[in-house]
């Protein structure tokens, strides 16, 4: 089981102080079933937007995606998050810094979308970078790898190839597309990526 997250919310911005569950728009005070209503909500979206894919310019669509994707469940959905989040001891970017991070990734796409569409080698790497950097930035309060995932997979639409870290018929992706993300594994990331979008 996978180090739990930790968030230095003293005011309890995001949560109900008596039953540390995230408010959420279906007043729904126990974890189990949050997770349920969540999951389920969340899942129409995501098949709601891959019919109907958009282009990826820049690291607003991060934004725009999980507002997408949570918009039935959080009130603050699409908005950056403002508590610190640490996992197994390790803080994810400080909210000091953000203003930096969002340039940094913009230069990153940018440079993906110059890559050549059949430079599948460097296409993975770049993606694997992005990857990378997003997943330390963490940039929401809840559903960051959800969001992440689906930029990815938008992001890779625009050089033609499909990208599914999280596919239902393979346990094994999901499984090393979280263990190079918790790790920091550039090399593992690129790695997988490769393999999927050359198949």
């Amino acid at each position: 089981m996978s180090e739990p997250y930790r968030y230095i919310d003293p005011d309890y911005t995001y949560t109900d102080p008596k039953t540390g569950i995230l408010r959420n728009l279906a007043n729904v005070t126990d974890y189990d079933t949050l997770v349920l209503v969540e999951s389920g909500a969340v899942a129409k979206r995501i098949s709601e937007l891959e019919s109907k894919p958009f282009k990826i310019k820049d690291s607003t669509a991060l934004f725009v995606i999980h507002r997408y994707l949570f918009q039935d469940i959080y009130s603050w959905a699409g908005e950056m998050r403002t508590v610190e989040i640490s996992k197994g001891g390790k803080p994810f970017f400080p909210l000091s810094h953000f203003h930096r991070a969002l340039p940094f990734i913009d230069t990153l796409i940018s440079e993906f979308l110059k890559i050549a569409r059949n430079d599948k080698p460097q296409l993975a790497h770049k993606l694997a970078e992005i990857l990378d950097h997003i997943n330390f930035l963490h940039p929401f309060r809840e559903g960051n790898g959800r969001t992440q995932r689906e930029f990815l997979h938008l992001l890779a639409l625009e050089k033609g190839v499909k990208l599914n870290l999280n596919p239902p018929d393979n346990a094994d992706i999901y499984e090393r597309y979280m263990s190079g993300t918790i790790n920091g594994d550039l090399e593992q990331l690129e790695r997988l990526i490769l393999e999927i979008i050359t198949k």
